[in-house]
């Protein structure tokens, strides 16, 4: 298969995939992201950004380490279920986090996108 073509696929599925994380991230979450990230809230745009590169960590280091498409989304499947236990984990554990992302506690939010870039990286080193 061309180079270009190979490129684009991996491209399409790295993106499409995002977008199914994100929808599955704002669905399970009890939040809702999407309008207070459009009211201004920082908190949640760095928690949910935080999940965003968290996931896409993994999804790039899937495209860097496997020979086969299937394999690339069995990682990156994987990389979806980590990211959601992270944040079911976190969320548990911090007892509180949807009042402090709603208030607009920033420094809240940033603990919960940096635990995500942390799981996601560790996640995508794990990938060989």
């Amino acid at each position: 298969m061309p180079a270009i073509i190979n490129y684009a696929i991996h491209l399409l599925t790295g993106c499409a995939l995002l977008v199914v994380f994100f929808i599955v991230y704002t669905y399970i979450t009890t939040i809702d992201e999407i309008l207070l990230i459009r009211q201004g809230n920082n908190a949640a745009m760095l928690a949910t950004s935080g999940s965003l590169i968290g996931f896409s960590l993994p999804v790039a280091s899937s495209i860097l380490h496997t020979a086969s498409y299937v394999e690339f989304l069995a990682w990156a499947a994987g990389a979806m279920v980590v990211q959601v236990v992270a944040y079911a984990v976190t969320v548990r554990l911090l007892h509180i986090s949807k009042n402090h992302i709603e208030s607009g506690n920033t420094a809240f939010g940033g603990l919960m996108g940096a635990i995500s870039l942390c799981i996601g990286a560790i996640n995508a080193a794990c990938i060989s």
